[in-house]
């Protein structure tokens, strides 16, 4: 521990003693409405090292992709799920890191929520493999009945080589909210839901999951926790695992992301991993909202993130976001699940946000911030 807060110290003293990062302004990534941004970075395959974002519009899903110095973005795909069109949440990007079923590593999917509460909501894939061009539905991996909400999906292959899809249940009748997951062994037939985050105080809502395999082969998961009756409201946490498969405890909360003075983030938090020089690697957390310890929101709001330098056990520390979003506030648009990929290096971080536009429209910006160097 006594080293974690040394490193720390040591990050947050370099930040303070180097000069200030010159970070170019932000740069629209599409003139139509857009929200909701999650990017990846391709490891394999013809686009390897190529940039992949996934932004929600009208109905649609747009793709982006940048090549592997993120300087310039373009559109390469879209799609609309034709069960129903009328609505989509909240969607991940993946690549498979190896083959599952008939998928070769480096088929890219995609996971959101799909329909209407009063229709039922459903978690719906879809594959595209040629680095994100074009795109054909896989498959649910869960669904509610009518009235339900089910709600950011997300998807990664445990240890056993199994395709596990974590979710948003809110149909539990002794949970407001819980964190579940169902798996399958080709993408396309999947197991019943299990619990992974169901907090012993039923009233408590985890949500928005988010899991990496770290470079040490443990896998980590960052979420939040709502309607806390403190101060400490959609506040993130994080757990680990060392297979992807057993999470410990569901009802234990889980640790809590807080820089050395006590600052966390509120609602909706992103992670992205990116290399030190050390086995663990850096963990780069955003979030929608920077708070102070005492609860109140921070003069930092809307342009932090957190980089913790051991695999995100501890020892957070702030760095310029790339996208600065003035009044980031709890809304579906400003600062809305911001998203990132450091660059290959590792020296910098190519971030996207949305906010909220002069006609009242949403749109999602990228640009790009230097990350302060490893501390030793």
């Amino acid at each position: 521990m006594r080293r974690m807060l040394i490193t720390a110290l040591a990050a947050t003293l370099a930040v303070l003693t180097s000069p200030s990062p010159v970070l170019a302004a932000p740069v629209l990534l599409t003139g139509v409405e857009s929200r909701y941004p999650h990017a990846i970075r391709l490891e394999h395959g013809t686009y390897r090292g190529s940039i992949l974002v996934a932004l929600h519009g009208f109905h649609v899903v747009n793709v982006m992709r940048a090549t592997r110095a993120g300087k310039k973005f373009r559109q390469i795909g879209t799609f609309t799920d034709e069960v129903s069109a009328h609505a989509s949440c909240c969607g991940h990007l993946y690549e498979l890191p190896r083959q599952v079923g008939d998928m070769p590593a480096g088929t890219v999917l995609w996971a959101g929520s799909v329909g209407l509460r009063h229709e039922g909501l459903k978690a719906r894939i879809w594959r595209s493999d040629d680095a994100g061009e074009t795109w054909q539905h896989l498959s649910e991996c869960a669904r509610e009945m009518p009235g339900g909400g089910l709600w950011e999906p997300d998807l990664s292959v445990d240890a056993r080589g199994r395709l596990n899809c974590y979710f948003a249940d809110e149909t539990h009748e002794r949970h407001s909210r819980y964190i579940g997951r169902s798996v399958s062994a080709d993408g396309v037939l999947w197991s019943g839901k299990e619990k992974v985050v169901a907090v012993s105080d039923g009233r408590l809502r985890p949500g928005m999951p988010q899991v990496k395999r770290l470079p040490t082969g443990d896998f980590y998961m960052m979420y939040e926790i709502c309607s806390q009756p403190d101060q400490y409201f959609c506040e993130a946490y994080h757990r680990s695992s060392r297979d992807g498969i057993n999470w410990g405890d569901p009802a234990w909360q889980g640790m809590r992301p807080t820089t050395k003075d006590g600052k966390y983030f509120a609602h909706t938090p992103s992670i992205t991993l990116a290399p030190n020089g050390t086995p663990w690697g850096r963990v780069i957390l955003m979030g929608q909202m920077l708070m102070s310890a005492d609860g109140k929101v921070d003069p930092g709001n809307g342009r932090t993130v957190f980089v913790s330098e051991n695999g995100g056990r501890d020892g957070w520390y702030e760095a310029p976001a790339p996208v600065a979003v003035a009044g980031a506030r709890d809304d579906k648009c400003a600062n809305y699940h911001p998203s990132g990929v450091a660059s290959l290096d590792g020296d910098e971080l190519i971030g996207f946000a949305s906010d909220v536009a002069a006609n009242g429209s949403c749109h999602t910006s990228w640009a790009t911030s230097s990350l302060p160097p490893f501390p030793g």
